[in-house]
């Protein structure tokens, strides 16, 4: 399992594309292995690779690892992308736990009963509780913790640009998050990863839709 880092997912954004924004900025190669049918996801189960039988799974430093939550937080800190002390660390995992709770919202509104009900709520949750926190955050600093870039700056970059493909306009009051887009999307690997062609998913269609159901054995629309 040595060598480069492998993902095991399906071909779609979810709760690997995360992972693959800070592999991508970190410019750590990697393969991807998809998901395409309920016997796969049974093979992994019975291989023992799933420790609580659900994906993403990734394959790094010789091990096999679980949940999005401790796998970034295990990339962010091998490449120092998670402070330089315990307080900055902190910091850290505050902000990107709120930044991975907004983003689960978008996450599952592909499998809800009523995604326009759903999208309205995503919409008023991040202009009430989530933009403006980092709106203030970056009035002034260039990045959000220790004057560096950390994981919280990638999960920040990759959630606002998802807002705005569901909703144009959203970012217009907060000018501070607009400059810091300005900024970080002039990485160049950052840069590289939004041209067409990239490892970068699309949002999800019908087709990924109906692949996670049939792997997951789902038969009905999420709440």
């Amino acid at each position: 399992m040595s060598g480069k880092v492998i993902l095991h997912y399906f071909n779609g954004r979810g709760r690997m594309e995360s992972i693959r924004w800070l592999l991508t900025i970190l410019e750590v190669e990697f393969d991807e292995h998809y998901l395409t049918s309920r016997d796969q996801y049974l093979k992994l189960l019975n291989d023992g690779s799933l420790l609580f039988q659900q994906v993403p799974l990734v394959e790094i430093d010789g091990m096999k690892l679980v949940q999005t939550k401790p796998i970034l937080y295990y990339i962010a800190e091998k490449y120092n992308l998670h402070g330089k002390d315990i307080k900055e660390r902190v910091t850290i995992n505050m902000y990107s736990e709120g930044l991975m709770d907004l983003m689960e919202m978008f996450i599952t509104l592909p499998f809800a009963a009523d995604p326009k009900s759903k999208l309205d709520s995503i919409q008023s949750k991040a202009n009430e509780r989530y933009l403006p926190v980092f709106e203030k955050a970056l009035t002034g600093p260039l990045y959000l913790v220790g004057g560096k870039l950390s994981l919280a700056d990638v999960l920040l970059l990759e959630c606002t640009l998802m807002l705005e493909e569901k909703l144009p306009g959203i970012m217009k009051e907060f000018p501070s998050l607009k400059s810091f887009q300005g900024r970080m999307i002039n990485i160049p690997a950052i840069s590289r990863f939004l041209q067409p062609g990239s490892k970068r998913k699309p949002q999800p269609d019908e087709g990924y839709v109906k692949t996670i159901m049939e792997v997951f054995n789902i038969t009905r629309p999420l709440p």
